[in-house]
């Protein structure tokens, strides 16, 4: 459990100042499921200067709790809590100097979205909270004010955990979680997780993934896990201290995150991958006689068209796909005969296979095939749900190559490329990540897909 916060302060000396206001948000690292805000009377002073960054004056806290009053709360929503701040040393030191002059030692490990934005988004000019936010689309009001600063610093930290693949963070966080014995462990942790599409890690007792997942529903796959009774399952159960999960809001961001982090983490109990997650590809070439010919092949590295799972998947894509674009089962590999193939005794081809139909006009067709089916060379942005009912999924490719993935709120951010080039999580472009995203594409043919420039 997280506890985002931001404190506005009355300025001065350093360790004599006196906080103004405070916003603290609980947050399960999905959702905020507690949060407390109040003004604070400093019993002091604020600094003209800061009247002026904040809005907040002398008169506005005269009638405000002093910090005693709501240390108790303070302490409450953040136990057993990382502390997550932009510039967390400064929030966390004037917490500490607070509790100090009460007599109380104020002690919790703390995150800064500062030093994980450096980390996990680099490059950028400025990482102040303002700047930095817009430069990501994320929306920010009243600025300088404890609970819009926090509101904004929620939603980058969500967006900070969804950029750590490494799961550094995630992996801190497990190590603190209390640890329980194998009676009640198992049923405890089923009862945490939620019926949902995305990817689950299950941890050993040190904060280790040792296993990695996708499901559309997690509580139930992670049951599966839990009450199979096959000697390496039952091994894993007595390992598994933690669960953890990230909801994706959609497939096919679990299939890509779990081949992704499968090769990245290499967890114990996660089966080697074979070499790729396909075996067939479709190729094309050009004859003697002009004509564009389609050929189902293994897949062994060489440019192609599209993948499939298996020979089966390819036959039956392919045969759909010639009947769609009205090509020659000859020519696309299906009919192996010589001569003019039988849709053409049946005058269901115009007769390509035995040179009746114009060379240019039968390529035109065999094109838009693989103009549907390919992206190579194409920049494009598939759109998709996302964790939200108000929020989307984007994933990005620029000149044919898979560049990431991210999610939106505002319609304004999958307008300027280059706030869809910072939200995103940057991920491995391989023949597996191309695979899954097109045989998605195949099944879910009213997913929205926008294409654009480069000079967008």
């Amino acid at each position: 459990m997280y506890a985002v916060l931001d404190i506005e302060t009355t300025g001065g000396k350093y360790n004599e100042e006196g906080v103004t206001e405070i916003a603290v948000y609980k947050f399960d690292g999905h959702k905020v499921v507690d949060q407390f805000i109040s003004l604070v009377n400093p019993e002091q002073p604020i600094q003209p200067f800061v009247v002026g960054l904040t809005g907040i004056n002398n008169e506005m806290l005269r009638n405000a709790p002093k910090f005693y009053e709501v240390a108790k709360r303070i302490v409450e929503i953040t136990s057993d809590c990382i502390l997550v701040a932009h510039n967390a040393k400064f929030d966390y030191r004037i917490l500490r100097t607070e509790f100090r002059r009460l007599g109380f030692e104020y002690e919790r490990k703390s995150l800064c979205t500062v030093e994980l934005s450096k980390k996990l988004i680099p490059g950028l000019p400025s990482y102040s909270l303002g700047k930095l936010v817009r430069s990501l689309g994320i929306p920010l009001s009243d600025r300088h004010r404890a609970s819009g600063d926090a509101q904004a610093t929620v939603k980058l930290f969500k967006m900070l955990l969804a950029k750590d693949v490494e799961k550094d963070i995630l992996k801190d966080h497990v190590k603190l979680e209390p640890k329980r014995n194998l009676d009640t462990k198992l049923v405890y942790l089923l009862e945490e997780l939620p019926a949902t599409t995305g990817v689950y890690y299950l941890h050993n007792e040190h904060g280790e993934i040792i296993y990695i997942g996708k499901s559309k529903n997690i509580r139930k796959r992670v049951n599966q896990h839990f009450t199979n009774d096959h000697h390496k399952a039952k091994e894993m159960q007595k390992e598994v201290a933690s669960v953890s999960y990230e909801a994706c809001g959609n497939e096919l961001i679990a299939l890509l995150k779990e081949n992704q982090e499968i090769k990245q983490n290499k967890p114990k109990y996660n089966k080697a991958l074979r070499k790729h997650i396909f075996s067939h590809a479709l190729y094309h070439y050009t004859d003697d006689n002009g004509y564009i010919n389609l050929r189902i092949g293994r897949a062994n590295g060489r440019e192609n068209i599209t993948t499939f799972t298996n020979l089966r998947q390819a036959r039956t894509l392919l045969a759909n796909w010639v009947e769609e674009y009205q090509l020659c089962e000859r020519l696309s590999g299906l009919d192996k005969g010589t001569g003019n193939c039988f849709k053409h005794s049946i005058k269901d081809c115009w007769g390509a296979c035995i040179e009746e139909e114009a060379a240019t006009e039968y390529n035109e067709r065999a094109r838009e095939l693989i103009n549907k089916y390919s992206y190579e060379s194409k920049n494009l942005m598939i759109i998709d749900r996302g964790r939200d009912v108000d929020e989307k999924s984007v994933l990005l490719i620029e000149d044919g190559e898979f560049k990431g993935m991210g999610y939106f709120n505002l319609n304004h951010q999958i307008g300027n490329i280059e706030i869809v080039r910072s939200i995103i999580t940057p991920m491995k472009d391989d023949q597996d990540t191309q695979h899954i995203i097109q045989n998605y594409l195949r099944k879910n043919k009213k997913l929205k897909v926008v294409h654009f420039s480069e000079a967008d």
